[in-house]
């Protein structure tokens, strides 16, 4: 059991260490080198968790899989997207959680767009809560399949939460509260997935 302990440690201290890098040089521009002399570890060592810094990010992201498992354990999660509290609900979630993890959010995206190997098993990793998204717009007056609606939903959180939470945006002269991100995404996704007249709408 002490073995296991202290690998789940160093394994936990070079994600840790990787984050950190990943931060302040980026994902592309860091080398295995740089995150075990950060975690104060042999490189050897580095090899006896992850096969490679892909392998690592991908341990990354299913960390943040299962923290999204977890929190569809709470209260308050609706599954019917004609109830405007429910797209809150999802809208609200991702957007938290990509402001305690933009750095591994940021670096999943980089990843992806150097390595089609990388960004096809993100694919195949997200796949379960894309349909968990598609379940939940059941019964709505989609402007397209299930799935692609789903993908839709998925990619303008994302991108929305890139664009404000990964910069700055002095072109627009103000900052955005979380309250005011989160509003206005589950109004624009409330409103063009199922069409006004297709919601009871809350005042």
């Amino acid at each position: 059991m002490l073995r296991k302990e202290l690998a789940a440690q160093t394994e936990a201290e070079l994600k840790a260490a990787a984050v950190r890098v990943f931060e302040r040089v980026g994902y592309l521009n860091t080398k295995i080198t740089d995150i075990t002399a950060e975690a104060g570890r042999a490189t050897g060592s580095f090899y006896k968790h992850f096969a490679s810094k892909e392998a690592l990010l991908e341990a990354l992201m299913a960390d943040l899989l299962a923290e999204g498992d977890a929190s569809a354990e709470m209260a308050g999660h609706g599954t019917d997207f004609r109830d405007r509290e429910a797209v809150r609900w999802h809208v609200a979630a991702f957007w938290h959680t990509y402001r305690r993890h933009h750095v591994v959010m940021l670096a999943l995206q980089q990843a992806a767009l150097v390595s089609d190997t990388f960004a096809e098993r993100s694919r195949d990793l997200l796949a379960p809560d894309l349909g968990h998204i598609a379940d939940h717009l059941a019964g709505l007056a989609l402007p397209g399949d299930p799935l692609v609606c789903a993908s839709l939903f998925g990619t303008t959180i994302s991108a929305f939460a890139t664009s404000w939470l990964s910069a700055n945006r002095p072109d627009l002269g103000r900052e955005l509260s979380d309250d005011e991100a989160i509003d206005t995404l589950t109004g624009f996704l409330h409103a063009g997935l199922g069409g006004l007249n297709s919601f009871s709408r809350t005042p």
